[in-house]
């Protein structure tokens, strides 16, 4: 069997194939070798592209640009402040004529109010004159009906007076009245015309 003392102590192998490292040994320690293009180091390349970034830049007028941008959109927010304080100052108008508006609505109504309390007490008091002229009339119309009423009894009897009285003076004259005292009342009345 394997010895795993042995085993403990024995390096391990990752790969099987002989690395290539580049290093120089100074004094004992390993130097870091820079990369280079066209002898420029890594700080020169990135400051050179810059400088030709900004040149672009500034060629194709890209500042200019930048800033007509930044001016339109600077013009664009002042007209748009200037129609806010605009649209202001028209909300504040409507603001005091809608209270003004308010104020006299409250006016009107208080005097709508006083003017149909008025009218309601002018109401009541010709409903009242009303009503005892009405009391007045129906109570000379009973009057006028009693007193018709009274002349309409009244006639009737003597209607029926006369023809009870008519009746009577018939029975008397003809139980005492005959043939003979006709033919004289009528000499006498043809006699008189």
């Amino acid at each position: 069997m394997f010895d795993l003392k042995l085993m403990a102590n024995a390096p391990e192998v990752f790969s099987t194939t002989a690395a290539t490292v580049a290093a120089e040994v100074e004094h004992g320690a390993g130097k870091h070798i820079e990369p280079q293009l066209f002898g420029l180091a890594p700080y020169q390349i990135v400051a050179i592209s810059m400088l030709v970034l900004i040149a672009i830049m500034v060629w194709k007028k890209v500042p200019g640009m930048i800033m007509g941008g930044l001016d339109s959109r600077i013009a664009a927010i002042r007209t748009q402040l200037d129609e806010a304080k605009q649209l202001r100052a028209e909300a504040e108008a409507l603001r005091n004529e809608y209270a003004a508006k308010i104020a006299n609505a409250e006016k009107d109504a208080e005097a709508m109010i006083a003017g149909a309390q008025t009218e309601a007490d002018a109401i009541l008091a010709k409903a009242e004159a009303d009503g005892q002229q009405m009391v007045v009339r129906r109570k000379q119309l009973a009057e006028d009906k009693i007193s018709a009423a009274e002349r309409e009894a009244v006639d009737q009897v003597r209607r029926r007076a006369a023809t009870a009285a008519t009746l009577a003076a018939r029975g008397l004259i003809a139980e005492k009245h005959d043939a003979a005292a006709d033919s004289k009342l009528a000499d006498q009345v043809i006699a008189g015309i």
